[in-house]
Parts: C-alpha cells; sequence; structure tokens
C-alpha cells in the first residue's frame, strides 16, 4: 500500500470513529429527547420534570418530551432509563424513591450506582415536620419520647407506605429514641394524614407541603422539624437535633435527574447548566415555590457522591429497623 492510500485510509477510518462517536455537548441535541417520569401526572417529580423540559426545549431548539412511565414504585420507568443507550437522549427525573428502593427490594433490574449518572438534585422540599395528634398529651418531643417509653403505650405512626421516605424518617427515630412504636401504612401521604387527624394514628412525619394546612388549622400540633435550622413558617418549633435527637437531618425528599451510565459528561455538564438556568428562572422558582420545593440544581460532582451516601445511609436505616426486603 502506497503512502498516499494508507493515508486517505487513515483519514477515512478516523471519519468514521468520528461518527461512531457520541455526540459532544456542542452538537447536544440534535434530535428530541424523552424525560422519563417513573411516576403518575400531577406530583412533585412530574411538575418539575415539566418545567425543565418546557425550558430546555426553548433553550436548545429540539423537543424534550416529558413522558408518565409508572409502576413498582418507579422501577418500570427507571429500568427503562438504565438500558437505553448512554447518548444524553433518554433521561430520568426521579424522587429520593431512588435510593430507597435498592433496600427494599432483594432484586432490582439495575443497579443505581453502576447503572446511572447522576445529573443534578433539581429540586428538594423542606425537611420533615414530626407532627402529632392533639389529643396526645405531649406538647414536646421529650414529653412524646416519655410517652412512647411506658411500658403500656399503645403509640403508632402512619406513613404513605412501606418504604417510603416518612416511613423510614419515623424508623430513625424511634432508633435514636430507644422507642417502640407500631407502623401502620397507608395507600398514600393524605389518607394517612387524615388518619392522623381522627386519630386512628398517634404520630407521624410529615411534608411541608402535604401538612402545614392541617397544623396552621390546629388539626395536627407540630412538635419537632427534621431540619439542620428551624422552619421559617414554625419558628417556635424545634429541630429535632435542638429537642434532644440528634441525627434526623440525613432524610430528605428531592427530585434528581439522571443519565445512562457512560453518558459524556460534556452532556451531563450541558444537561445540568441549562436545568439551573431553569429552576434559576422567575417561572421555575414560581413553580417550584407552588409545590413547596426549593431549587437545588447541584452539578454532577456533587449529586453523584451525595446519592452513593445516601444508598448506604437507607440500608443503615432499614437494617437497624428490622425491615425485610421483597
Amino acid at each position: 500500500m502506497g503512502t498516499r492510500s494508507f493515508s486517505l485510509l487513515s483519514a477515512a477510518t478516523a471519519a468514521l470513529l468520528m461518527l461512531a462517536a457520541p455526540a459532544a455537548a456542542d452538537d447536544y441535541p440534535n434530535r428530541p429527547v424523552r424525560i422519563i417520569i417513573p411516576f403518575a401526572p400531577g406530583g412533585i417529580n412530574d411538575v418539575a420534570a415539566r418545567v425543565v423540559a418546557t425550558h430546555l426545549s426553548q433553550k436548545l431548539g429540539k423537543q424534550f418530551i416529558a413522558e408518565n412511565k409508572t409502576g413498582a414504585g418507579g422501577v418500570v420507568g427507571t429500568e427503562l432509563v438504565a438500558n437505553s443507550p448512554p447518548d444524553g437522549y433518554t433521561i430520568l427525573v426521579t424522587s429520593s424513591s431512588f435510593v430507597v428502593n435498592p433496600s427494599f427490594h432483594r432484586k432490582l433490574p439495575f443497579d443505581v450506582i453502576r447503572d446511572f449518572d447522576p445529573v443534578t438534585n433539581i429540586a428538594a422540599t423542606e425537611a420533615y415536620i414530626l407532627g402529632v395528634n392533639p389529643r396526645l398529651p405531649a406538647q414536646t418531643v421529650q414529653e412524646f419520647i416519655a410517652l412512647a417509653r411506658k411500658p403500656d403505650s399503645k403509640i403508632s405512626f402512619g406513613s404513605p407506605g412501606v418504604g417510603n421516605g416518612l416511613h423510614l424518617a419515623a424508623e430513625l427515630f424511634k432508633s435514636l429514641t430507644k422507642t417502640q412504636m407500631v407502623h401502620v401504612p397507608y395507600r398514600g401521604a393524605a389518607p394517612a394524614l387524615t388518619g392522623l387527624v381522627a386519630g386512628d394514628v398517634q404520630f407521624m412525619f410529615m411534608t411541608p407541603p402535604s401538612s402545614m394546612p392541617y397544623v396552621e388549622a390546629g388539626k395536627i400540633r407540630a412538635i419537632g422539624y427534621a431540619g439542620t435550622k428551624r422552619f421559617a413558617r414554625l419558628p417556635d418549633v424545634p429541630t429535632l437535633a435542638e429537642a434532644g435527637v440528634p441525627g434526623m437531618e440525613v432524610l430528605s425528599s428531592w427530585t434528581g435527574m439522571f443519565a445512562p451510565a457512560r453518558t459524556p459528561p460534556d452532556v451531563l455538564a450541558r444537561l445540568h447548566e441549562e436545568v439551573r438556568k431553569a429552576v434559576e428562572s422567575p417561572f421555575g422558582r414560581e413553580r417550584l415555590a407552588s409545590l413547596g420545593v426549593n431549587p437545588v440544581a447541584s452539578p454532577p460532582a456533587a449529586f453523584k457522591p451525595y446519592i452513593a451516601a445516601q444508598v448506604k445511609q437507607i440500608a443503615d436505616i432499614v437494617k437497624t429497623a428490622g425491615i425485610e426486603p421483597h
């Protein structure tokens, strides 16, 4: 083979390799992008995903199509993304159940650490509120703990279901306070709150957006807050650390974006940058505030270790609580 022929062959090979390589960020996107939401329409994750999709469609010039793929507590839609090409054209927007599922399923069809690249923590709720039925003779966290430690105590707590973040918060609280209380799972947050108001259960951990109307109406008594500082809307309610129960700050509800593992880093970076602009825009802030959540938009380098730490923390809580995966 002559020098000229070899040069032509090398150039052709290089061109083919360039065509086969994943698209760089300056060429992304060049076709529509699917945003998979593994839950039903109308929830926080769904609305946040659609806020982001609208912004990305406008700013990047291609359609970002939000699709609800429900089933198995988020597993069905999440698996779809795990099995998609790592090119940035199928991405996931999901809840903190993403880090909970590994501890509650004996065999997931994906590995949340191995099979995904975290893009950004889009938004997070305020921390959880510890609420009790007003008829319970406990005005403070310490009075509540003393009541729960009595041998004849029959205190139970509600949650939106086994493995939900609110369930895990109560299990962690039990572990930290060395109390024994009975879990009553409901089919969602709304019926669990109704059970608390009715006195069918005596306490539960609650998200501010769903519980504040009950607290402000006097139907639920807020006695503690699981944040690092007091909740602005409940300035007289101490944090649980202030009330003598440190360690409850590890749990929170958030909405995050993920891509299949091995997605090009420049594509991840571009997605993060545009999501940041979306949630920090006046429209984005207004829509998120209406849901009771705050924009976060952390970069991939910060979100990745956060996810790993959350998976471990949840596993530790589940093990301590003696909860068996299914």
